[in-house]
Order: structure tokens, then C-alpha cells, then sequence
């Protein structure tokens, strides 16, 4: 998406935020109340001379629901108050909070998942009277309509399973294959007469590279070469004698090695076929190839050594060029994984948004294994849940101006 369409997005979306607030508030007659806050930073509920405070608590324990009773502004023995707290979530979820007394305050008897955005039925008795309260508190939360969505190029896809390409980060070093690197010598001594070509020069199977005049037949021979390559070592000129040992070298770059260096605790993890994704340093290419060989000996005491073979058709990777590559290690079927592009950060916590019709609300995660694209979702996302996997942080952006925060 274009730099200015994801501003006029952002704009866009903003708007209609604010408008399905505003409808929201029209047909929830009770939004329009002053929220009012207890003693002790909780929502305060009020019926008569008769009031609850609702809080959420989770300083060292999981979230859990305290709730102070009131008559006339003073507190109440909670013993006397029978209360239920029923929690509507956006996906239909619905929460039966019972309570017990602990202290001055009910304690609720289930653990308040995140995120804390609900819609809150309250009904209390107090001295044979019943109250009833309902209310909204919703956090991590935006509607938008269906042309905004579209605008905006949000788009979900379906939390499942997913097997995970599992890889270890290792740098390493392009060299020229030892099997293909050959050493051009003559085979009769005498003088040069001709080489025929330079450093640099890319040659074919069995065209003339060097004459020699036979010195004991003085007839004149030709020295071919070996294999299709580059010249990549000229060491001869007319006139030297041939017995000076290797003439040229000529080097078959059309596949290349590429020598990886890596920590003993990551040898551990490697075996010979695994598959290699080799990078340059600048991310303008990439080459697929397999683990070839894993040294059994360390250099430098502590540095263990393995080697990936790739094509080289294009010439791109060159020997003494530095690389990193990605050894996929394992497959991990993972129950349950998203994409690393749907992630954002959320009250310090890594979420995804959910999509419930034109609703998109944040889920908080717990992750276990990463892969290259998708990572393993422990808890916080239903599998099947649509989450938004492109342009997420638009929706964070609404988030925020919303004001649809953590308060309790």
C-alpha cells in the first residue's frame, strides 16, 4: 500500500472510530453516565444509598475481581452481600463470576483473562433488595465499517496449525569447491611459446589455454583446459620453462561452497542434509543448498566449522564473500501459530487483532516456538479465530487515539 493511501487510511478510520462511538453511545442510553471511581481506583457503581466497586486485581497473582460494597458511603461486610458479575466477551464467551469472602472485599473465583474488555452484568443483593448494573469496559477495541477495511488493506486469515520451519542463524565465508578448482601443468617439458589467456577469462572444456615447444621433440603441443570455468591464476608467460609446476588455475564457479562457522552449542544441532537458505549481507540474493559436510575438529578451540554447497549460475556469489544463512534445523508441527507480520506490541504485551464482523479487538499471546514465517501460540487465541495478518498497526493506531485502554 502506498505511503499516502495508508495516511488517508489512517484518517479514515479514525472518523469512523469516532462515529461508532457516537452511535454505540445512542443506543446504550447508560454510556452517557459519569463513570465514578472507589477508594480504590475501581469502577463505582451506584443504586440508591447502595454502591459496589468493581476492581480488577493482579499485582503478583493472575487478574483476578475484587469487589467492595457500600451503604451511605461506608463499607459493608461483604459477608452480607450475595453478588454475581457476568462477563460478555466480543466472541460470544461469556464469564460466570461467583464470589467469596476474603477480607474487606468479594473475591471473584475465575482467573480475568486478557485482554479485560467486556461488556459487565452486575447483580447484587443486599438486605433482601436486589441491584443490577450493566455496563461496558472495553479495551483493545475498534469498529470500522467494510469499504474502511478494504481502503485500508486489512486482511485476516484463519489461526491453526501450522509446521514450522525451525532455523539456526550462522555466518560464513564463500569459497571456490575444492573438486572444482584445477591446477592447468605441461605435460612434457620446454618453452612457452603462447599463453592464450588472462586472469578473469572465462574458458570452456578443452579450449587451448597454453603452447609449449617440446624440448627433446622440439614440436610444438597445446595445453587445454580441464573443465568450463574462470581463469582465476595465471602464473606462466612466453618464454618461462614448463617445469616452473602449475601454469594456470582454472576454477569451476558454477556451484561454490560456502564455509560456515558457528559455536559448539549450535554443531549440536546440525546434520549433513539439512537444508541451507545462504544470504548476502545486503539481502539482494539468496541460494538454496544443503548441509555437505560438518568438520569433526574445532579451530581456535571453541569454533566448530560446516560447509553448504549452492548454484552459482549467475556468478553473484563470489569466493571470499561474506554470508549469513539460515539452517533449517527442524519441522515442528505447531498446534496452533501466527504469522510474525500479524504481531504487535500492546501494553508492553505482544498481540494480534481478531476480527468479529466489523469489531477488531486485540488478544494478548504466549508464544513457544518461532519459525521463519509463523510462530507457536501457546495461549490467549482460539484456534479458527480470523486475525488480522497485513496493516495491523492501523488498528493499533486507532487503539490508541480511542482511548479504549486498560483501566480498572
Amino acid at each position: 500500500m502506498k505511503l499516502s493511501t495508508l495516511f488517508f487510511s489512517l484518517l479514515v478510520l479514525s472518523s469512523s472510530v469516532v462515529l461508532a462511538a457516537n452511535d454505540h453511545a445512542h443506543s446504550e442510553p447508560h454510556d452517557h453516565e459519569e463513570t465514578l471511581e472507589g477508594p480504590h481506583g475501581g469502577r463505582l457503581l451506584e443504586n440508591e444509598n447502595f454502591a459496589v466497586e468493581i476492581t480488577i486485581y493482579e499485582q503478583g497473582v493472575p487478574p483476578e475481581m475484587r469487589v467492595y460494597a457500600y451503604e451511605h458511603g461506608k463499607p459493608v461486610d461483604p459477608q452480607q452481600i450475595n453478588l454475581t458479575v457476568t462477563l460478555n466477551r466480543l466472541d460470544d464467551e461469556q464469564n460466570l463470576i461467583d464470589f467469596t469472602t476474603e477480607a474487606d472485599y468479594l473475591l471473584g473465583d475465575t482467573v480475568i483473562d486478557e485482554p479485560h474488555s467486556f461488556e459487565v452484568v452486575v447483580e447484587a443483593e443486599y438486605q433482601g433488595k436486589s441491584h443490577h448494573w450493566h455496563y461496558d469496559s472495553f479495551e483493545g477495541r475498534s469498529t470500522i465499517t467494510d469499504r474502511m477495511i478494504t481502503l485500508s488493506g486489512i486482511e485476516t486469515e484463519a489461526a491453526g496449525p501450522q509446521t514450522l520451519s525451525i532455523t539456526n542463524s550462522l555466518y560464513g565465508v564463500v569459497s571456490v569447491a575444492e573438486d572444482r578448482q584445477y591446477r592447468v601443468h605441461a605435460p612434457y617439458p620446454g618453452i612457452i611459446e603462447s599463453v592464450m589467456v588472462n586472469t578473469g577469462d572465462k574458458v570452456k572444456k578443452g579450449q587451448v589455454l597454453v603452447t609449449v615447444r617440446n624440448q627433446t621433440t622440439l614440436q610444438s603441443y597445446s595445453i587445454r583446459s580441464p573443465a568450463n570455468g574462470e581463469v582465476t591464476r595465471r602464473m606462466a608467460n612466453a618464454g618461462d620453462h614448463s617445469d616452473m609446476g602449475s601454469l594456470l588455475e582454472v576454477s569451476d564457479l558454477s556451484r561454490v561452497w560456502v564455509e560456515l562457522s558457528m559455536f559448539p552449542s549450535d554443531i549440536e544441532q546440525l546434520r549433513v542434509g539439512m537444508p541451507v537458505k545462504v544470504n548476502d549481507l545486503h539481502q539482494h540474493e539468496s541460494a538454496g543448498g544443503k548441509i555437505s559436510y560438518i568438520s569433526p575438529k574445532m579451530t581456535g578451540g571453541h569454533i566448530a566449522r560446516a560447509r553448504a554447497e549452492i548454484t552459482n549460475a549467475e556468478g553473484h556469489w563470489r569466493p571470499g564473500m561474506h554470508v549469513n544463512a539460515e539452517v533449517t534445523v527442524e519441522q515442528y508441527p505447531a498446534e496452533l501459530a501466527v504469522k510474525h507480520s500479524a504481531i504487535q506490541s500492546y501494553r508492553d504485551m505482544p498481540v494480534v487483532f481478531v476480527r468479529y464482523g466489523n469489531t477488531f479487538e486485540v488478544r494478548m499471546l504466549t508464544f513457544g516456538k518461532q519459525g521463519a514465517d509463523y510462530i507457536e501460540v501457546l495461549s490467549g487465541l482460539k484456534p479458527g479465530s480470523q486475525y488480522v495478518t497485513t496493516n495491523s498497526f492501523l488498528l493499533k493506531a486507532e487503539v490508541l487515539k480511542s482511548g479504549a485502554t486498560h483501566d480498572h
